[in-house]
């Protein structure tokens, strides 16, 4: 289980996303890529995505394994705002940083050359990394916007009209059966058992389409504390096709019209598999 303590201060400061996360979601489709929970949406994504960015996965899959930890740095704060700040702050992750985490990674499973070099902070393999997570995304990610955009914001009013009724303890309560307020700390299932203090920062809630079974929180505790969880399986009237742009591709959650069908509406090609659950990185 993980506890969140929270303070008054905390609960000031807590928020819900304005959207979903374009890297959360780029890391956690690379999970589910491998995985098959059967759901026809989810197939037709899946096979888009196999058939569309074989070469990108190459240099991702070895950071974003099937289960357990991946980086922290993949999924930086900044992208938040969108794709290219979330890239330029992969970029800029202190070589110290990138060290530790790609030899906690490495703790757990044998990694590529490549791999080690990000952890180095080559220039080259870092450019590399950008790419790649730029190249999938747009590729595997992107055209799948209108129905990740639509189930995260549906999830989002549901927080966010709590929130703006009774405040941030109302809101707390909305997340069961994942996550039970007990004041002044909120219990997440989680896989281990782990202490998250607050100390006044707040914290960011993030919805996510590709999240699936229990809530992800980041390794390290000094970083801005976030808890990326599943967005209800609910969408309101009519969105089941997605908002559509006039063309061309957004990268962020702040422009959420994507060119590109729905999930759904994704051409599906015989004989790929693969999986469906997000699991949890610690």
């Amino acid at each position: 289980m993980l506890r969140v303590h929270f303070t008054g201060q905390d609960l000031a400061r807590t928020r819900v996303a304005e959207g979903a996360d374009p890297l959360w979601e780029t890391a956690l489709s690379l999970q589910i890529l491998r995985e098959d929970r059967g759901e026809p949406a989810l197939a037709a994504w899946r096979q888009h995505a196999v058939r569309h960015g074989p070469g990108p996965v190459r240099t991702l899959f070895p950071l974003v394994p099937l289960r357990g930890y991946f980086p922290d740095f993949l999924t930086p704060y900044a992208a938040l705002e969108g794709v290219e700040p979330g890239l330029e702050a992969v970029m800029r992750t202190p070589r110290a940083r990138l060290r530790a985490e790609v030899a906690l990674l490495a703790g757990h499973r044998a990694l590529p050359g490549e791999a080690r070099g990000i952890g180095e902070g080559e220039p080259a393999a870092l450019r590399q990394l950008a790419r790649s997570l730029r190249t999938y995304h747009h590729l595997a990610v992107a055209p799948a916007w209108p129905r990740i955009a639509g189930r995260v914001g549906a999830d989002r009013a549901l927080r966010v009209h709590a929130l703006a009724q009774s405040g941030a303890e109302a809101m707390l309560r909305t997340f069961g059966p994942v996550m039970r307020w007990r004041p002044p700390v909120l219990e997440v299932a989680y896989p281990v058992e782990r202490e998250l203090f607050l100390q006044g920062r707040g914290l960011v809630f993030v919805p996510s389409y590709f999240c699936r079974g229990v809530p992800i929180a980041l390794v390290d505790d000094a970083l801005p504390p976030v808890l990326v969880y599943p967005a209800a399986e609910r969408e309101p009237a009519g969105a089941a096709g997605g908002p559509r742009s006039a063309g061309g591709h957004a990268e962020g959650p702040r422009s959420r019209a994507y060119g590109g069908g729905a999930l759904g509406d994704v051409p599906v090609p015989a004989g790929v598999r693969a999986t469906a659950r997000a699991a949890v990185r610690r």
